[in-house]
């Protein structure tokens, strides 16, 4: 099964800072979740850069004119995303985010120019696969996000919040493109299932990792007791509690990421968001 929908660009300008500051920990009282979202923060603009590439690299060999127009509106979003994200990003270097200087190394960076030379060593096919998992992982976390009353209630930064829910509203509404760019270019069962393998295993110890490194590196969460007790409350909560299965469902033999129907919770989310009276359509250039 495959949408038609072409995802909506959406040119947005946040107001971080604006009229209150961004404080250090944005997540209300929140070391842990602070520390996770500034990290996966940082790494957006690159990782969505890369995904961009991934898929431009069969941009030749796509002959379906809708999948053309998904396809436009796929690299539009994530340009649009990469683009904010490194907004919030120059704040959070400015309150002390080590991890964030590092992770997001800007364009024609000496960084960047490794890394793409990184990418252009694995096959095409198998860096798309990558791309395509990677999105069926963030359609997961997005769906959680935006259907999940308890992250909803999770005090926080009012903007920060406002990104972030209209950056996962957009990862629904692009979460098959380049899935169906792989299919469409003959991508093969063995290698869209062996790149989720990869990420199942890979991210969740990555992240641990990356967080408490960075929570190392940031003097004001030297709290050990409850960086503890909020990171045991990160694995039980609703952001991770039950997500192994939802990853799972995608190594499953012919798996489409649309057989996962959130089209109501777009519909709800759209509404709520660009509705007549939508929370961001001041936000919108």
């Amino acid at each position: 099964m495959t949408t038609n929908a072409y995802p909506k660009v959406r040119r947005m300008r946040f107001r971080f800072g604006d009229p209150e500051p961004v404080r250090r920990h944005f997540i209300q009282g929140d070391i842990v979740l602070s520390h996770l979202i500034a990290f996966l923060s940082a790494g957006f603009p690159p990782g969505e850069e890369s995904f961009i590439r991934s898929v431009r690299r069969f941009a030749d060999e796509i002959t379906d004119p809708v999948l053309k127009k998904r396809v436009a509106g796929f690299i539009g979003q994530e340009a649009v995303h990469g683009q904010q994200h490194r907004e919030l990003n120059k704040q959070l270097v400015d309150l002390g985010y080590l991890s964030v200087r590092v992770a997001d190394f800007p364009a024609k960076s000496r960084r960047e120019k490794a890394w793409i030379a990184a990418e252009n060593l694995l096959p095409r096919h198998a860096h798309l696969a990558v791309t395509a998992a990677a999105e069926h992982y963030t359609a997961v976390m997005a769906q959680r996000v935006l259907s999940s009353a308890e992250i909803q209630a999770i005090p926080g930064d009012p903007e920060v919040w406002n990104m972030l829910n209209w950056h996962v509203y957009e990862e629904l509404e692009h979460k098959s493109v380049a899935f169906d760019v792989f299919r469409a270019t003959g991508g093969s069962e063995r290698t869209r299932i062996l790149a989720m393998a990869f990420l199942y295993y890979f991210v969740m110890p990555f992240l641990t990792i990356a967080v408490l490194a960075s929570i190392a590196s940031d003097r004001t969460a030297w709290r050990p007791i409850t960086v503890a007790r909020q990171l045991i409350q990160v694995f039980r909560g609703p952001f991770v509690r039950g997500l192994s299965a939802e990853l799972r469902a995608y190594m499953r033999q012919g798996f489409h990421p649309d057989d996962v129907d959130t089209s109501a919770l777009l519909a709800q989310w759209h509404e709520r968001l660009f509705g007549s009276s939508g929370e961001l359509l001041d936000r919108v250039k």
